[in-house]
């Protein structure tokens, strides 16, 4: 288990008058005396699998240090197929290379709120770097950052992470398999890509949804060069505030989760440390339908750290009191949204906040300046790749763009050549790397 610091509230007695300024500023007062001490939830975590073919990779990192003095957790599942080369290269560079798009002088709401977007960029970056090998391999990817009570995942494929809080279950991945999402499907198809099913003797069309040339059943995945770069590492990002109960965390390859649904697998497991959870989690599937795949849990418990419970009630009744005003005097927006992340409530069992989420393919939309945390991006740094770009190497995500407003060609992020070569492939202006086609049946 990773301790850390947590955020403690000061109780604070109620008037029979007070005026609302004075409310708000001592509210603000209490909520920065929170900041500065406590105890934050702590992070208990354990892995469980069984291997058919190997290509399974887990990662458990329960403390990793941003800079001294602010840490998170991270944990994530890469499923791999048509061999293991992609999983264990997003095992050792994906996280290093989010980290990388993140500047390192971000307070802590800024971090929280640059981390979707330092995700996406991370994803692609690791994605391209490992076409330079020209391995035919893919992988699915769901990455899970945790710091204090805010729960950041990205993913891409169909690995999954659901949440169970407050006796309510969150999925905090999407799947992308073809069969999902027919969005995706036309997506791929635009940009120059077959979808359709295997053909067999006779016309007859069976199994799932696939991509053609490659036969590959997901539409977003790390890796997959022989399948064509509309098959994107764009990720879907979602990014909730814990209540202060805390809550269980289940990732999973899909081994597990063609033989479980969310409910069946929190239930199996319910009561038990998160290795035994995860242990009872990859048995249940296994004697479900056997071992057809590779099989592979990661169970992670969020824990609550303890309080008294007097300072509790009287925490629960100024908060609540002001949580109203708030509402009626402010507009909420998602700044508002990050800035209430970053506090530890302590009022009590509450809900869980979705501050977060995005699903969105266009690398375009992500990069585009009018994202929150405007200074994420320093001039002359590639938002991608995050090479220093020379003068006049750069080109801006803008150019070409007919857009109304302030935004020209020459105003930032910028990208490398070879980043905006990427952006247009996943896009279908450029033809793929390579159109050669994989045999059929593809793991995936």
């Amino acid at each position: 288990m990773a301790a850390a610091v947590a955020e403690a509230t000061t109780p604070r007695r109620r008037r029979e008058s007070v005026a609302l300024g004075d409310l708000l500023q001592r509210e603000a007062s209490a909520e920065r005396a929170e900041a500065a001490g406590g105890e934050r939830p702590g992070v208990a975590a354990g892995q469980a699998g069984r291997a058919r073919k190997g290509e399974d990779y887990a990662l458990l990192k329960l403390s990793c240090e941003r800079y001294p003095g602010a840490s998170f957790s991270a944990f994530a599942m890469f499923d791999g197929h048509n061999g293991a080369a992609a999983a264990v290269y997003a095992k050792e560079h994906l996280l290093s290379n989010v980290l990388g798009c993140v500047p390192a002088d971000l307070s802590r709401d800024e971090w929280l709120a640059a981390l979707p977007r330092a995700l996406v960029a991370g994803f692609v970056k690791t994605d391209k770097d490992f076409q330079t090998r020209a391995h035919s391999s893919g992988t699915t990817v769901t990455l899970v950052i945790i710091d204090g009570s805010v729960v950041t995942a990205a993913s891409v494929g169909d690995s999954r992470c659901v949440l169970e809080a407050e006796g309510s279950i969150y999925y905090l991945s999407a799947d992308h398999r073809f069969d999902a999402s027919g969005e995706e499907v036309g997506r791929v198809m635009e940009c120059g890509g077959e979808v359709g099913r295997l053909n067999v003797i006779g016309g007859a069309e069976i199994g799932p949804l696939r991509c053609w040339p490659g036969g590959l059943c997901l539409s977003r995945s790390i890796g997959d060069q022989d399948v064509g770069e509309y098959i994107i590492p764009v990720p879907f990002v979602k990014q909730i505030k814990l209540s202060s109960a805390g809550g269980r965390l289940i990732i999973s390859s899909d081994g597990v989760w063609d033989a479980l649904t969310a409910e069946m697998a929190l239930s199996c497991s319910r009561g038990l440390p998160p290795e035994a959870a995860a242990d009872q989690i990859v048995k249940e599937a296994v004697d479900s339908k056997g071992l057809r795949d590779d099989t592979t849990c990661i169970v992670i418990d969020i824990i609550p750290p303890r309080k008294p419970k007097s300072r509790l009630r009287s925490s629960k009744k100024a908060r609540n009191g002001f949580s109203l005003l708030k509402n009626v005097f402010f507009r909420k927006t998602i700044s508002d949204k990050l800035s209430n992340a970053n506090k530890e409530h302590t009022s009590g069992p509450d809900l869980v906040e979705e501050v977060f989420e995005d699903g969105c393919p266009s690398l375009l939309r992500w990069l585009d300046s009018e994202y929150p945390v405007r200074n994420m991006f320093k001039l002359f740094i590639c938002a991608i790749c995050q090479v220093e770009l020379q003068s006049g190497q750069g080109i801006s995500i803008h150019e070409g763009l007919s857009k109304p407003g302030k935004l020209c060609p020459w105003d930032g992020p910028f990208l490398c050549h070879s980043c905006q070569e990427k952006k247009e492939a996943m896009e279908g202006k450029r033809p793929s790397r390579d159109s050669s086609s994989r045999n059929s049946g593809s793991s995936e």
